[in-house]
């Protein structure tokens, strides 16, 4: 049943809050100067780990970091 309500931008614009987050954030960063902006973009780093699993069991787990570059 469609609403009548108002729809958040970012939603009308067809992207979850998640990609609104980070874009915003991003641009924050960027704008920011040094020493402030290496200091961000250092804390913009995600490190995890995961497993694949094969026949049901899980396999050696690996880590893996990510800087958030593309």
């Amino acid at each position: 049943m469609a609403s009548n309500a108002a729809v958040p931008f970012w939603r009308a614009a067809g992207m979850t809050y998640i990609t609104y987050s980070n874009l915003c954030a991003n641009m924050v960063r960027n704008c920011l100067k040094e020493p402030y902006r290496a200091e961000a973009l250092s804390r913009e780093k995600v490190h995890f780990s995961f497993s694949k699993w094969v026949d049901g069991k899980p396999q050696k787990p690996a880590i893996r970091s990510d800087t958030g570059e593309e």
